[in-house]
């Protein structure tokens, strides 16, 4: 007589014990993601009470502290896996099917897609990049985010006004989010709304049968601002709509402006900016609302928007390799003079550059590559205030050889060789940086007409200021390492030499200690690293009489030691100024 199970082959793990591995291993890693979640939601509930005590620098810090999160709960869930499971020499049937289990537990997640992310970074922290593949990982979303329905709170709230209560529907939107804090005065405020909304239509239409309102039900929070931000819609028409709402001195509140043009919330999300806070339970419910509403903006931007930013990365390499498959051209070389630090290289058809750290850095640089990740994450971590750029971290990124011009590979093998790995058809980067493309400053400054020159070299001494007063001094302050956005602003994205403010001594340049040093070739004024001498701004970059003549008329004070001093102590007193992420002429009065 046969056994009902056939025996496993001696010192064999039968189909059972496989089986049972599988399952204990997607369990746990559920487990580590169902954490991590935990504590990022908790991160995003407290931003309420921050915003109504106006305690700005905890709301700052809870942003610049929910980074690691990620990495953390990962390396904590490998290490389990490895000491609790031995993860590290299971066989290759374990990890398929320990993704075919995962993928049944995440039949009723209301978060399948960040999950999904989360078990790819623990199997390739465990496996080697040569030894995983497609069938181990989510290459691929497994498990549809559409439809998925919240257990708590409904993702928008829907208001159906009448022509007779538009003005008690906008209040019962405000004060539906039930502040503890009073408002300074609610029916002012909604007067100013519904008069901005007359602006922006011209007119006030008939109200179609279809007419309504949708709200996210989450505020989103960052520094002193909360925004609601939502849609109406009336008819074929929709219209975006963001909220901005602050606490006065007083501890009232007040809304500061309403934005109804699409490019206005679009700069809101902008990756040049710091990240919200938002509590949600379903998170892609929320990025498919925001995209409808901006459609401009990825997938991958609003996930890392919304402080998600493994998974923005995620999207953004599904992005990558599917235009890889529809496109032709090469990698070459990004427009604008080559750097000391980074090879920079782009995709002319896609809108990103990507920027690999050299091996060795010449002088007069005096980085290393560890000081200049430090410096990229120290990005990271602070308030951008619209004027430095994102950065994507990736490591061991495989591109098709075929698609790179011969002048940057060959850039990559002599520059960066620790950064490249040529395995078969791929190139296989360690690590590398991904931004978006801008026009470097410098490129546009040579070819632009006096009137752009004049408005740009405006912006770039408002750059300069509004860094300083986010407390960060650029260090290279040369055009080439600015560019310009999209939307026409000038944004810093080289950051090897960027210090906190508060780290640098601002300095007026001492007389000479006789006539003879002024003609020698050599500063007769030195000091510590971070000496700095506003004076000297004007020697390398105003070199060009219409550059120098628009900077001198609105920024002329940039080159003395006394905007800068001033700047610091403030910072240093505890003062948190305000940034606006819209025009000064949306703003309410008040």
């Amino acid at each position: 007589m046969q056994p009902a199970h056939p025996r496993p082959s001696p010192g064999l793990p039968s189909c059972i014990d496989l089986c049972a591995q599988a399952q204990e291993l997607a369990r746990t890693i559920l487990d580590g993601f169902d954490h991590h979640y935990l504590l990022f939601r908790a991160s995003s509930q407290v931003a309420r009470s921050h915003f109504e005590a106006g305690d700005a620098v905890a709301q700052s810090e809870a942003v610049r502290d929910r980074i690691a999160f990620y990495d953390t709960r990962v390396a904590e869930t490998t290490a389990r896996l490895v000491r609790e499971q031995g993860a590290e020499a299971l066989p290759d049937a374990v990890w398929a099917q320990a993704k075919s289990a995962y993928i049944g537990l995440l039949a009723n997640h209301k978060r399948p897609e960040l999950a999904e992310t989360f078990f790819n970074s623990v199997c390739c922290r465990i496996l080697h990049r040569t030894y995983f593949h497609n069938d181990f990982i989510f290459y691929r979303p497994a498990v549809s985010t559409e439809y998925l329905e919240t257990d708590e709170r409904p993702t928008y709230r829907s208001y159906y006004p009448r022509p007779d209560n538009l003005a008690a529907t906008v209040a019962r939107i405000i004060a539906d989010f039930g502040w503890k804090l009073p408002f300074e005065d609610l029916r002012r405020d909604v007067r100013r709304v519904l008069r901005a909304l007359r602006r922006h239509l011209g007119r006030w239409p008939r109200l179609a049968f279809n007419a309504h309102i949708e709200v996210l039900s989450s505020p989103f929070y960052r520094g002193k601002t909360a925004y609601l931000i939502g849609r109406a819609v009336n008819g074929d028409h929709e219209i975006p709509f963001a909220l901005p709402l602050f606490r006065s001195d007083a501890g009232q509140l007040y809304v500061d402006a309403a934005l109804f043009e699409q490019r206005h919330i679009r700069h809101l999300f902008s990756l040049s900016r710091a990240y919200f806070l938002v509590d949600m339970e379903v998170p892609s419910a929320y990025v498919r609302f925001l995209q409808q509403l901006i459609p401009q903006s990825s997938r991958a931007e609003l996930y890392t928007m919304l402080g998600l930013g493994k998974q923005g990365k995620t999207m953004f390499y599904r992005e990558l390799f599917h235009h890889l498959r529809h496109s032709a051209d090469r990698f070459v070389f990004a427009p604008g003079i080559k750097g000391m630090v980074m090879i920079v290289f782009t995709l002319p058809s896609f809108p990103f550059v990507f920027k690999v750290i050299k091996d060795v850095i010449p002088p007069p640089k005096d980085v290393t590559r560890q000081l200049v990740r430090e410096k990229y994450l120290m990005v990271k971590r602070h308030d951008r205030v619209g004027r430095m750029a994102d950065s994507l971290e990736f490591s061991d990124v495989a591109l098709p050889r075929e698609r790179f011009d011969p002048a940057v590979l060959e850039d990559l093998r002599t520059l960066a060789p620790s950064m490249v790995e040529e395995d078969g058809d791929s190139v296989v980067i360690r690590h590398l940086y991904i931004e978006r493309r801008m026009m470097p400053l410098n490129l546009l400054l040579d070819s632009a007409a006096p009137e752009v020159i004049e408005d740009v070299v405006r912006d770039y001494g408002n750059a300069l200021r509004e860094l300083a007063i986010a407390n960060i001094f650029p260090g290279d302050m040369l055009f080439k390492n600015f560019g310009i956005t999209r939307a026409g602003r000038v944004v810093f994205y080289d950051y090897d030499e960027i210090e906190y403010m508060t780290d640098c001594d601002f300095r007026r340049i001492p007389p000479p200690l006789a006539p003879e040093y002024e003609l020698s070739g050599e500063a007769w004024y030195t000091g510590h690293k971070n000496e700095v001498y506003p004076e000297e701004f004007g020697t390398f970059l105003l070199t060009r009489p219409e550059v120098r003549d628009a900077f001198m008329k609105y920024h002329a004070d940039l080159l003395q030691p006394q905007f800068w001093q001033q700047t610091k102590a403030r910072i240093q007193a505890g003062v948190v100024e305000d940034f606006y992420p819209y025009p000064a002429a949306v703003r309410f009065r008040r």
